[in-house]
């Protein structure tokens, strides 16, 4: 059975008992942990921040996964009809209210079947080998040298050709396992 990429979250906030939900949202991967790494000053980013500030985490739901993109839309927008956005005397932070009527209309790429697996089973020997140049190098390495040495440097007539090396030590910045140093370069953490 294929697996869906999409998951719908709520954010809740730990100072309230019980938790209180102040955002629902649709994302694939690591969407619902993002907010906290990169808070910003909209509403939602002043509970995160307030969170942080009160030395506690934000708790994160996932509600349901293995879905379409086109259902994830549905029943985010069916959830933050039911709890409200608090500019119009409901709960979240959202800044907007989804209108299901739109969703369709939204989704513009076909995803086959088998497509996501291929690419996350792709995306994890990339990762191996990013990490073994890593290991190997305790003095770090750069995102040019990951794109250079393993290539992965597009021949794309534009500007910058590292953009996939970097996405993928961003990846791995983001699970934990490279760090960047001072030196500006990518260092495995030891295990």
């Amino acid at each position: 059975m294929a697996q869906n990429p999409f998951y719908v979250y709520a954010l809740k906030d730990p100072r309230e008992k019980p938790a209180r939900t102040f955002y629902i949202g649709k994302g694939t991967g690591n969407r619902a942990w993002e907010h906290q790494t990169n808070v910003d000053d909209s509403e939602k980013g002043l509970v995160i921040q307030g969170i942080h500030d009160a030395g506690l985490s934000v708790l994160h739901t996932v509600i349901i996964d293995n879905l379409t993109e086109e259902q994830s839309l549905k029943i985010e927008a069916e959830l933050i009809a039911a709890f409200g956005i608090r500019s119009q005397g409901g709960l979240l932070t959202n800044r907007v209210k989804p209108n299901p009527n739109n969703i369709s209309k939204r989704i513009r790429v076909n995803i086959p079947d088998g497509c996501y697996e291929k690419a996350q089973m792709g995306l994890n020997i990339l990762k191996s080998a990013v990490m073994e140049l890593a290991k190997a190098n305790q003095d770090g390495i750069k995102n040019s040298d990951a794109a250079k040495y393993l290539g992965l440097q597009s021949d794309y007539g534009g500007g910058s050709k590292d953009y996939l090396s970097y996405s993928i030590l961003g990846v791995l910045m983001r699970e934990g396992k490279i760090e960047r140093n001072e030196k500006k370069k990518h260092v495995a953490k030891s295990e």
